[in-house]
């Protein structure tokens, strides 16, 4: 029953943030495509990966990888930054760009937490709190 409504909720965040990416697609010379914003999102969730990393992440090869990023960055949603230890390697960056421009699934989640704080007491939320830290800190594996 847990596994059920917890797939439930996975889904349904999910599908709200597909729609929000098909509808932000449009004719721009700096809008996304889904696939470029996959890689955007990758690039955030990854903190600020290297090109190598963020290539294997994704299982692309490396001028493949080289190819996205240059196209990202020419679009304002990526920038490089040299690497403090190795001048030769670059950290990849996610500029404000994406949020602001990509900001519906964040105002999906506005949304979602002002009705938990409608649904929910103080007392639920915290424990609701702990539970996903728990979840997040000690289940998950990487």
């Amino acid at each position: 029953m847990l596994d059920n409504e917890f797939e439930k909720l996975y889904f349904k965040l999910r599908r709200n943030y597909c729609k929000n990416l098909f509808e932000s697609i449009n004719e721009n010379d700096d809008s996304l495509s889904p696939t470029e914003s996959y890689c955007v999102e990758a690039i955030c969730l990854l903190e600020r990966p290297t090109m190598h990393s963020f290539a294997n992440f994704v299982k692309i090869s490396q001028p493949n990888a080289t190819y996205r990023i240059s196209n990202l960055i020419n679009k304002g949603y990526v920038r490089k930054i040299s690497s403090e230890g190795d001048r030769r390697e670059y950290h990849l960056e996610v500029m404000d760009k994406f949020q602001e421009k990509y900001g519906p699934n964040s105002l999906y989640h506005t949304d979602f937490f002002k009705r938990i704080h409608e649904k929910f007491s103080d007392e639920e939320e915290k424990v609701l709190e702990k539970m996903i830290k728990k979840i997040v800190d000690e289940v998950m594996v990487e």
